[in-house]
């Protein structure tokens, strides 16, 4: 490539550095990014059109394919909208088991992440030998729900499984072993210096462009934003315990790597605090076939950021409307920003460093207006949906 040249280099939909379908168009000038452009929705399932066809408790089991790595906090989230329009409130040992599952959750996502943003490094031992560690939760959260993944835990009122003895000193003995493993995945992303090479100041954002851009979770706290909705505003079993806040002031890949390694401890912490006082009692409560009439929005953090559940009854046995917002799309808006001045071959780090999902993200809508290139303003848009739509 003559110098001073430009092209424009796709990534995506099918590349062997993404998971999952997204579209980056990067402008090069030589090796350096000069503009970059996203193009989502490759991956849209309609399931928010189709929750409003099946009952409220078949919808627990839709909701948690929006996202593997995060369906219980969906369905957590789905669930507790739904009993709060029904005006009943879960057993609080329910709750509590289902604030320990949500952690576990976050381990084995960020386990997940840190596994594919080393193998997009360079670095396939570490991906290796965390995928390897990442089985220890996995086989805890079959052992507590019978599921790896969608873990199926919650019900309309309560949780349809138990924290016995047995599965206590399960989880207590996986945690031990995994905490003497995350000292030393810490050591690797933070002191070894081939591996900072790649991190260090690569996709640096301030706190400031954090906040505009709207950053959510493990990336805006990487920037120095404190912002955590179980400290916030506690929810479930986070109500019982403090939940210590995990910040860094660096805003590049190296202090999303650090906050993401500190969150994984904490949420050992958190769980065997919530062990040793979870409460007796029943595991659900009866509830109504019918919900009545109102709407619910529930705010929940996901491992990735913020979760907002907004959900509509008109008194009848389906949702008349369900809104799912996921915090992939408000950190996807840095990824454009932050990938000019860096070279080509940081895209891949700078796409993995916000711990991106296509499958639930794809939200965003692109509408020409008379089949012309003119993409509409947002109030052509809004205007466009209340006359098709009603909203």
């Amino acid at each position: 490539m003559a110098k001073g040249s430009k092209f424009t280099v796709p990534i995506g939909p099918q590349h062997p550095a993404l998971k999952e379908p997204g579209h980056f168009e990067l402008t090069v000038d030589g090796e350096i990014i000069t503009e970059a452009t996203v193009r989502l929705g490759y991956a849209h399932r309609g399931i928010e059109k189709s929750v409003e066809n099946r009952s409220w408790i078949q919808n627990i089991y839709l909701i948690e394919r929006i996202c593997g790595i995060c369906s219980h906090t969906h369905a957590t989230a789905y669930v507790q909208a739904v009993e709060e329009l029904a005006g009943i409130e879960a057993p609080m040992r329910a709750q509590v088991i289902r604030t320990i599952i949500s952690e576990l959750e976050r381990v084995h996502s960020h386990l997940l992440w840190l596994g594919v943003s080393a193998h997009e490094a360079g670095f396939d031992s570490l991906f290796m030998f965390s995928w390897k560690d990442r089985e220890v939760i996995m086989d805890l959260l079959e052992h507590i729900s019978g599921n790896r993944v969608n873990y199926s835990a919650n019900l309309l009122g309560g949780v349809k499984c138990d924290i016995d003895d047995e599965k206590e000193k399960a989880i207590l003995e996986g945690l031990a072993y995994l905490d003497k493993r995350m000292d030393h995945y810490f050591d690797v992303v933070t002191k070894d210096v081939l591996f900072l090479k790649r991190t260090t100041n690569i996709s640096k954002m301030t706190k400031e462009q954090a906040i505009n851009l709207g950053a959510m979770g493990p990336v805006a706290r990487a920037a120095g934003v404190i912002q955590d909705l179980r400290i916030d505003a506690p929810y479930n079993g986070y109500k019982l315990i403090d939940v210590n806040r995990i910040v860094e002031t660096g805003g590049d890949l190296e202090a999303r790597f650090s906050v993401r390694m500190k969150d994984i401890k904490e949420a050992f912490r958190i769980v065997r605090e919530l062990l040793k006082i979870i409460p007796d009692g029943e595991l659900a409560v009866r509830f109504p076939r019918k919900i009545p009439a109102g709407e619910a929005f529930i705010r929940r953090e996901a491992p990735r950021g913020e979760v907002v559940y907004y959900v509509r009854s008109t008194g009848g046995m389906t949702p008349d409307r369900v809104k799912v917002r996921t915090p992939t799309i408000c950190n996807m808006t840095s990824v454009g920003k932050l990938a000019i001045g860096h070279r080509l071959a940081d895209a891949p780090m700078i796409i993995m460093g916000i711990d991106p999902c296509f499958s639930c993200n794809d939200r965003l809508v692109r509408v020409n207006k008379d089949n012309t290139s003119n993409i509409w303003s947002w109030k052509d848009l809004k205007d466009y949906r209340k006359g098709q739509y009603g909203y």
